[in-house]
């Protein structure tokens, strides 16, 4: 069947594969995407904790999360050619394999080096199974519906933290940090090898990867010259931007003029904005691409750095700000893992997607040390306003990428 009526998908369009494909692609990534973001987030639960037991600075603990975004963006070039050559399901069941023993790594650390040395091994398995590695997969089953797939997944993948923080604090309190890492390398081998394995679709034929074509497909036009740059500084800015500020959003409140508990309570609003923004964004229907969705979303996040740099620290100033930028940061999740969609096709997509992991893995990486320098050293005002400049820069470059967006792909 080549065509068919998608509840999920809201409209009549040509699939690569049955919707139930996509539908059972969907819920494997979901649940995957879920424990591998979740089981990674154990330093800002139990930092402390592992501080403690290592007899290391917390500030080291945090390095952790760092190491990772710098090897998973150094590994993203690397398995370009391994994502388009095998399909993104066996590459995904190789990381995973390699994750399991990471979390045994984690567990029988003793100090900085082997604390360290884990971090980099998980950094290797999250490049090849998180995010990078679910869009590639859902752009092979969903082909150009791909976008409206990777939206649908975001909308839940955006809960790991409600999800596995809660967990986390509960397993440590129960079996230690360490038999929490033992636990989470099982659930690797147990519950996301197998899902993997036997719940994705195998690719029936491999993409073309002689030459350097630019377009596999022969069926979309070439993007302009220096297209690749423009939309992978976007993304970066974009991603240094809510990283960062996702990191330091407490403490900026605080900052601000908030109590603790009032600066806690607002970010803990925080994630139902943006999971909020991405639903409002996935029940659109498809209407807009991920450029639009770009442009909204980085204005609504400028808007909120506005506000708080206008306002007195009132309750009120700070509710507008963490709506606006909940709002504007959670849809901007979604457009900075589908504007290369406007762009490029199959392999292509691939390639690129993993080809950008590289600088925006290490704007990641960068960005929380970066911001908490200024906030503790300068004040809020240096951070809100090197947020508001790269927001600026976004903006300008996501209004030169409409400008060259094809017209085979603006209603995509």
């Amino acid at each position: 069947m080549s065509v068919e009526r998608s509840a999920l998908f809201g409209r009549t369009t040509p699939f690569s594969g049955p919707d139930k494909t996509i539908m059972l692609a969907l819920v494997v990534l979901s649940i995957t995407q879920l424990i591998g973001w979740g089981t990674i987030s154990l330093p800002a639960v139990i930092g402390r904790q592992m501080a403690a037991d290592l007899q290391i600075d917390i500030t080291l603990v945090f390095a952790g999360g760092s190491i990772l975004f710098v090897v998973m963006g150094l590994c993203g070039p690397v398995l370009a050619r391994a994502f388009i050559r095998f399909g993104a399901r066996r590459v995904m069941i190789a990381g995973t394999i390699v994750a399991a023993p990471a979390f045994v790594l984690l567990a029988a650390a003793q100090g900085p080096l082997s604390y360290a040395a884990a971090w980099a091994v998980l950094g290797t398995a999250c490049s090849a199974t998180l995010s990078t590695a679910a869009y590639i997969m859902l752009n092979e089953v969903a082909g150009r519906n791909a976008r409206r797939a990777i939206g649908a997944l975001m909308l839940v993948t955006g809960l790991s933290s409600s999800i596995f923080w809660p967990t986390t604090s509960f397993l440590t309190n129960a079996i230690g940090w360490r038999g929490t890492c033992l636990l989470y390398a099982a659930m690797m081998v147990l519950v996301c090898l197998p899902l993997y394995a036997l719940g994705l679709p195998r690719r029936p034929l491999p993409l073309d990867v002689a030459g350097d074509a630019p377009h596999t497909t022969g069926t979309a036009p070439i993007p302009r010259h220096g297209t690749f740059y423009l939309l992978t500084s976007a993304i970066a800015l974009n991603a240094f931007v809510t990283f960062g500020l996702n990191a330091v959003l407490i403490e900026l409140l605080k900052v601000e003029g908030m109590s603790s508990a009032e600066a806690i309570g607002f970010g803990s609003a925080l994630g139902v904005f943006q999971v909020s923004s991405r639903a409002i964004d996935f029940f659109g229907g498809g209407a807009w691409d991920g450029i639009t969705t770009g442009l909204l979303s980085v204005g609504a996040i400028a808007a909120a750095m506005l506000v708080l740099m206008a306002g007195n620290g009132t309750y009120w100033i700070a509710a507008c700000f963490v709506l606006l930028y909940g709002l504007g940061s959670g849809a901007l999740a979604v457009a900075r893992a589908t504007i290369p969609l406007v762009f490029y096709d199959k392999a292509e997509f691939a390639r690129v997607t993993s080809k950008i992991a590289l600088p925006v893995n290490l704007a990641c990486a960068v960005s929380p040390p970066l911001l908490v320098r200024l906030l503790t050293q300068i004040g809020a005002g240096a951070v809100l306003g090197l947020a508001m400049l790269c927001c600026f820069v976004s903006l300008a470059i996501l209004l030169l990428l409409g400008r060259r967006r094809p017209l085979s792909r603006s209603a995509r």
